[in-house]
């Protein structure tokens, strides 16, 4: 299993009328975890599509506990629970507040994709190698 952690600062510009973090930027929180988990592995997002390979996400499922709130620091915890075997990959991804109170926790599903050839392609040979350590019993 690898898991990766990194810190988000909620800003004012990010919330609700209330200062609740506004709903729909937890999925960009997935996201900044993702790119992040990646960055941790010597890896960058752009370095795969320089690579020819995108990621577009193809199902997201959130569930919202407690409301993150204006100026909280948020823990965004990312986690691969499986090696992938074939072009999807999936991420975990759990969102805490400073007194380390689950707030959310979601389920993001992308691909790996090949858009010269148009077609779904596996994980790059160079991204499983930096991630099989951490899959090793």
């Amino acid at each position: 299993m690898y898991e990766s952690v990194t810190e988000i600062r909620v800003r004012y510009g990010e919330t609700d009328q209330m200062g609740y973090l506004y709903y729909g930027n937890y999925a960009l929180y997935y996201e900044v975890g993702r790119a992040e988990a990646i960055r941790q592995l010597g890896f960058t997002y752009r370095e795969l599509e320089e690579l020819g390979i995108f990621m577009p996400v193809i199902d997201l499922h959130a569930q919202y506990l407690r409301p993150a709130l204006y100026d909280d620091l948020i823990t965004v915890k990312t986690i691969l629970k499986e090696l992938p075997e074939s072009s999807r990959i999936q991420f975990h991804s759990e969102l805490y507040n400073e007194q380390k109170q689950l707030l959310n926790k979601g389920v993001t599903t992308l691909v790996f994709y090949d858009p010269k050839e148009k077609k779904k392609v596996n994980m790059h040979p160079e991204l499983r190698k930096r991630l099989e350590p951490y899959f090793q019993k």
